[in-house]
């Protein structure tokens, strides 16, 4: 299933296959297209998101999340 990185539940994961947005701030932490990363935990009303990109835990802005298109179908199994 693809969806924005935003609406990803806890625990959830999915490989980033677009950024639509802020890539050159993003490639900075760790986070590119191709990564498998987790929602660790997000903030109610528009707070920011917590998620993992393989050992590294980043904070990221609703509106940057908001950027990043994820697929949660091709995770393979035991990877995040």
């Amino acid at each position: 299933m693809i969806s924005s990185l935003s609406v990803l539940e806890y625990g959830q994961t999915g490989v980033i296959t677009e950024i639509s947005k802020y890539s050159r701030e993003l490639n900075a932490l760790g986070i590119r297209v191709g990564k498998i990363v987790k929602m660790v935990t997000k903030q109610p009303i528009k707070g920011p998101v917590v998620v993992m990109s393989g050992e590294v835990v980043v904070a990221i802005g609703i509106e940057m999340a908001s950027c990043i298109t994820v697929n949660t179908g091709i995770v393979p199994p035991g990877s995040a």
